[in-house]
């Protein structure tokens, strides 16, 4: 895939893990709905499933294609459990800074979610940098979930920017998966819960460890401009 080749424009950002500390409150609360359904699915292996679209996780984890009933009744269960965790949302340190910097260096800063409408305005009250942010998506704005490239196509669209100039900044392995057949290059934060070696061997161009990490290292990152164009 080409590597970025135009002036950076833009910078597309995954929420969910990667600005806000949620990803363990998502492997419960999908815990906690395949139980519903007698499901007995290690918290180990829904938190690697963790990035994925709800969809493409339940048929990930049940190894298969569960009924449309069954897939209805585990998304329904997920997000009113999920629900219950909004007044625990926190940003991770340095979320909010790192938006306002990359804004003040007038590029365009667009959220890449997948979660629901409802789930994503949780987690920007979460961050609480609206002023700093372009354009975000939804599970509504995308016909099929990460690691589909959908929701990044669509981020890309809301702002007017090409692939080529923008970089993508994610935690898991279907995020880096995703950007990858857009050919964005991506920063991977390990805060979501996934190893430098995970994410380096999925295609990840850069690897720090949050937030903070990399709002200290931008003159190093992809996203100083005159690096990464």
């Amino acid at each position: 895939m080409p590597e970025t080749t135009q002036a950076l424009r833009g910078v597309l950002f995954d929420v969910d893990g990667t600005l806000v500390d949620s990803n363990y409150l998502h492997t419960v609360a999908w815990w906690q709905a395949f139980r519903q359904l007698d499901y007995d699915i290690p918290m180990a292996a829904i938190h690697r499933a963790i990035g994925m679209g709800g969809d493409k996780l339940v048929s990930h984890l049940l190894d298969g294609d569960p009924s449309a009933e069954e897939e209805e009744k585990l998304d329904s269960s997920h997000g009113a459990l999920f629900s219950a965790s909004w007044p625990s949302l926190r940003a991770f340190d340095g979320a909010a800074e790192l938006l306002r910097k990359v804004a003040s260096d007038g590029l365009a800063v667009v959220l890449a979610s997948s979660a629901s409408s409802a789930d994503l305005d949780a987690l920007r009250a979460a961050i609480d940098a609206d002023d700093a942010i372009t354009g975000a998506t939804s599970s509504s704005d995308a016909e099929q979930s990460k690691p589909a490239p959908d929701i990044l196509q669509a981020a890309l669209d809301s702002a007017g920017l090409q692939a080529q100039e923008t970089v993508f900044v994610g935690d898991s392995v279907w995020d880096v998966r995703s950007a990858a057949k857009l050919g964005i290059p991506t920063i991977a934060l390990t805060c979501g819960g996934t190893s430098e070696a995970e994410l380096l061997e999925a295609g990840a161009k850069q690897v720090y460890a949050s937030p903070r990490d990399l709002l200290e290292s931008l003159q190093d990152s992809l996203l100083n401009q005159q690096s990464a164009s």
